[in-house]
């Protein structure tokens, strides 16, 4: 007996080294370690604690009022990031060494996950749902671990109008906003770019169908609401917006493509009281390609940030085009240097450098 019984002790002894040291498999998450328990039962599936010190435990959920982006002390907040390519096609950007790289040597604190619709592998286009869906959990559970806000984006493009897909947007966003209606680090875009002639009206009908599904679930989810012309006539929506609170509305703009006219017509939205969130930007033209324009970019990301917008910036991959921030010859997918980075992005990488983030 004396001798089972010190065989035991030692066991446990051995047990807990390894534990402490990660060696062995299925070490503590840090979901558990952030609740102070190692036993999963004592954490719901969907609950989430902020990890410490990070921008979503510092500055909690996030809130919409008047113009402005508040977080839960009630001071404005300005959310900062990259946005991902298409998922479908670079899937190998969604890892948690990545996002820790946007975090950490970026400074950012947001992440927007583009899942198309129509486009080739798109969700509404013979992409498989379940992969895609997958990619988006594992996007939004790695930027949770990180303490990161994180955009799940319906990115309508080739359909054109958002009303096309309702259906399949309905029920993406319905499991979407149930499985992470406890967090208070995602956020909602319901259709990127609508384009070509589809009408404001149109976008609100499509909106007032698919903001109660989500609100269904998370009474007070910010979401973000795309504009027509590729996310770009934001005067519309401030001449007849939504009747919910917590929404952005949607503006995009290519540095090289959208000069001082659009500047303006956001200046008066903001003057007007229309809470304006740039999901997406580019420095270069707004076919994400072309000449980069880094005095038009310089001058955009300072009325943004004089005037507290967030904004993401597009793209996280390292496709041969003017927009990807990778280099094309770089596979990394984190830990990048300067010289792995492509001009557009040495260019964003010391913009998010020279700003306080956090």
């Amino acid at each position: 007996m004396l001798v089972k019984k010190y065989r035991s002790l030692l066991t446990g002894l051995i047990m807990a080294v390894l534990l402490t040291v990660n060696v062995f498999p299925g070490n503590i998450p840090a979901a558990l370690a952030a609740h102070g328990t190692t036993d999963p039962k004592a954490v719901s599936e969907n609950s989430f604690t902020a990890v410490p010190d990070t921008p979503a435990a510092v500055h909690g959920k996030l809130h919409v009022n008047g113009p402005s982006l508040y977080d839960c002390h009630g001071e404005k907040y300005q959310l900062r990031g990259m946005s991902t390519h298409g998922i479908a096609w670079f899937p190998q950007y969604i890892t948690l060494d990545t996002f820790r790289t946007l975090r950490d040597d970026w400074n950012t604190n947001c992440i927007r996950l583009a899942m198309y619709t129509e486009e080739y592998n798109g969700y509404c286009s013979g992409g498989s749902q379940d992969e895609l869906k997958s990619l988006v959990q594992k996007g939004v559970d790695y930027a949770t671990e990180l303490g990161m806000y994180v955009i799940i984006d319906w990115h309508v493009l080739n359909d054109r109008d958002p009303n096309i897909h309702k259906e399949e947007a309905l029920q993406f966003f319905q499991e979407m906003s149930a499985l992470y209606k406890d967090h208070t680090n995602v956020l909602y875009e319901i259709c990127n770019e609508p384009n070509s002639s589809v009408s404001w009206d149109s976008i609100k009908n499509y909106a007032r169908e698919v903001i109660p599904v989500i609100r269904a679930n998370d009474s007070d989810a910010v979401i973000i609401v795309g504009t027509p012309t590729w996310s770009q006539d934001i005067d519309q929506a401030a001449a007849s917006p939504l009747e919910y609170d917590n929404l952005l509305y949607a503006l995009h703009f290519y540095a090289a493509t959208h000069t001082d006219w659009l500047r303006q017509r956001l200046s008066a939205c903001v003057e007007h009281g229309l809470p304006v969130f740039v999901s997406e930007f580019g420095t270069c033209d707004a076919s994400g390609n072309g000449r980069n324009d880094f005095q038009q970019s310089a001058l955009w990301l300072r009325l943004l940030d004089d005037c507290q917008i967030s904004y993401c910036c597009w793209n996280l991959a390292n496709k041969a085009e003017t927009s990807s921030v990778i280099s094309p010859g770089c596979s990394k997918v984190s830990g990048w240097s300067k010289d792995e980075l492509s001009e557009c992005g040495k260019w964003i990488y010391e913009h998010f450098r020279s700003v306080h983030t956090r």
